[in-house]
C-alpha cells in the first residue's frame, strides 16, 4: 500500500499535546557520588531519577513553575519507599508542583495503554462491545473490518456468553476485552447467542489488527454529492486512512467535502500534520517554540490531495492535533470551520519509557497557529458558530447514527455552507465558459480569415 502520508517519526500529540517516545534508560545524574549512584540501583529510587533528569532536561519552563527543582531531586531520593507504588505517588505529586497537568507519570498499565492507543493497534479478535441497557448483556456494536471476528462472521447484536468457558454474566466491558486480547497467533473460544435463534462456539485465532480512525460515506444532500469524513484521532494509522478515504469519496464524485473532528481529543502531531498537507497545498501549518526560544515553522509541501470546497465540523472536545489542522485548514482559508468553540490546547509533550515499563509525558514547547494565534485556554472559534442544546447533545449521544445527518444541527450547518459554495463555483464556471452564440461567432471570425 503507498504510503507517501505516514511520517515515521517518533514526534506524537496525545489528547493533549504532542509528544517525542523515547526508550531506554536516562544515565544517573555525575552530581551523586557513586556510592549513592550504586545507592539507587534495583532500587524504586532509580526510577524517581529517571523522571527527574527526563523533566529537567526537557521541560519548557526553565523556572519549573519557580519552584527549586534540584531540591525537589533531593528530596524524592532521600526518601524510603516501602513499594514501588509509594514511589509513583511521590513522583506523581513532585510533578505536580509544575502546575501542568499535561506533564505526568504513567504506570505501566497507563503506558501500555497509551502506546496502544497512538499505535491505532490491538492484537485481538476484532470486536466493539458494549452492555446491553436492558437486559446487562454483552452484545457487539460491531465486528472491526478485517479482523478475525469478522472473517468468523461475528454480527452486530450477537451476545457474547461465555470467553473461554467463562461466563459474561455481570462482567464489564473493560473485563471482556481484557479476555479476549492476548497475543498474536493464540486462540479464544467464544460462545454466541444470535438473537435466541442459534448458540454458537466460535474458536478464534488473535491477530495484529489496525483499528479504523477514519470513517467515510458518499452522501447526497439536497441534490449535492457531499463526501462525509470524520476523524475520531490521530492515531499512527490515520493518514492513510485519511488518504484512502479522500481518493474514495472522489472518485465517487464527491463535490464537496465535511471533515468531522468533533469529539477528536488529538493524537500524533505528525499524523495531523500529514493529514493538513493533504488538504492544503502551499502554507504554514503550525509552529513550535521549545524552552530555549527556538522556533521551528511546519509547511505544506505541495502534496494536496484535493482542492474541494471543504467544512470541518469542531466542539469543545476538539483538541490538540484536531486544533493544529483546524487552525491550519482556518489560516490558510482552506475550510470554513462550523461548530463550536475548541478545547483550547496548545502545549506539546514528549513521552519516555521508563526502566520498569512506566511512562512520563514532558510537555517540551508551545504551539502557534500560521497567523501566530495563541490558543492556551481559548481554543479556535469557529467562522459559523452553532452551539447545540443540551437536549440536541443528549439525543445524538443516545443515537450516534445520527451523527453527521439532517437530524445533527452543526452537520446540516456545514451543507448550507458548502451548497453555497459549489452554486458559487459551478456559476463562475459557467461564466468563464463562452456562450453557444460566442462560438459561433468565433467559428464565423475563423472561416472568414
Amino acid at each position: 500500500m503507498k504510503q507517501p502520508y505516514v511520517t515515521r517519526l517518533s514526534y506524537c500529540a496525545l489528547f493533549a499535546g504532542s509528544l517525542l517516545l523515547t526508550t531506554g534508560l536516562s544515565s544517573l545524574n555525575p552530581s551523586l557520588s557513586s556510592t549513592a549512584n550504586a545507592s539507587l540501583q534495583d532500587s524504586p529510587k532509580l526510577l524517581l531519577d529517571e523522571a527527574w533528569q527526563i523533566v529537567n532536561r526537557e521541560y519548557v519552563d526553565l523556572a519549573f513553575n519557580q519552584i527549586d527543582w534540584e531540591a525537589v531531586r533531593h528530596d524524592l531520593l532521600d526518601r524510603t519507599y516501602g513499594s514501588r507504588e509509594e514511589a509513583y505517588n511521590a513522583l506523581r505529586a513532585a510533578l505536580e508542583q509544575l502546575n501542568d497537568p499535561y506533564t505526568r507519570f504513567m504506570d505501566p498499565e497507563q503506558y501500555e495503554q497509551l502506546t496502544r492507543q497512538t499505535s491505532g493497534e490491538l492484537s485481538g479478535i476484532g470486536l466493539r462491545l458494549q452492555l446491553e441497557q436492558e437486559t446487562g448483556k454483552l452484545v457487539v456494536v460491531e465486528p472491526i473490518p478485517n479482523s478475525p471476528a469478522a472473517a468468523a462472521g461475528i454480527r452486530s447484536g450477537d451476545y457474547i456468553l461465555e470467553i473461554d468457558g467463562q461466563s459474561t454474566e455481570g462482567m464489564t466491558v473493560e473485563a471482556a476485552s481484557t479476555l479476549i486480547r492476548g497475543e498474536v497467533g493464540t486462540r479464544v473460544t467464544l460462545r454466541i447467542d444470535r438473537n435466541g435463534e442459534e448458540i454458537l462456539n466460535l474458536p478464534l485465532t488473535r491477530a495484529r489488527i489496525e483499528l479504523p480512525t477514519v470513517r467515510h460515506a458518499l452522501r447526497q444532500e439536497n441534490g449535492t454529492d457531499i463526501g462525509y469524513i470524520r476523524l475520531g484521532e490521530f492515531s499512527s494509522h490515520a493518514a492513510e486512512q485519511m488518504q484512502h478515504a479522500i481518493e474514495q469519496l472522489e472518485d465517487q464524485g464527491a463535490e464537496a467535502f465535511v471533515l468531522d473532528l468533533r469529539g477528536n481529543p488529538g493524537g500524533l502531531l505528525y499524523a495531523s500534520i500529514d493529514i493538513s498537507r493533504m488538504w492544503i497545498e502551499n502554507g504554514s501549518i503550525v509552529r513550535t517554540v521549545d524552552r530555549i526560544g527556538a522556533s521551528e515553522e511546519i509547511r505544506a509541501n505541495q502534496t494536496a490531495l484535493t482542492n474541494l470546497p471543504l467544512a470541518v465540523l469542531v466542539d469543545g472536545n476538539s483538541a490538540s492535533s484536531s486544533e493544529i489542522l483546524t487552525g491550519a485548514l482556518m489560516d490558510n482559508h482552506r475550510a470554513t470551520v462550523v461548530g463550536s468553540q475548541t478545547f483550547g490546547k496548545a502545549l506539546v509533550q514528549s513521552v519516555h519509557s521508563l526502566s520498569d515499563g512506566s511512562g512520563i509525558a514532558v510537555t517540551i514547547a508551545h504551539y502557534y497557529t500560521p497567523n501566530g494565534t495563541d490558543i492556551s485556554h481559548l481554543g479556535l472559534t469557529p467562522h459559523v458558530r452553532i452551539d447545540l442544546t443540551q437536549a440536541q447533545q443528549e439525543e445524538l449521544a443516545l443515537n450516534p447514527s445520527l451523527v453527521g445527518t439532517i437530524a445533527d444541527p452543526q452537520y446540516t450547518g456545514a451543507i448550507e455552507v458548502l451548497q453555497e459554495t459549489v452554486l458559487a463555483n459551478q456559476n463562475e464556471t459557467r461564466a468563464a465558459q463562452p456562450s453557444e452564440v460566442d462560438r459561433g461567432h468565433r467559428s464565423l471570425n475563423t472561416l472568414f480569415r
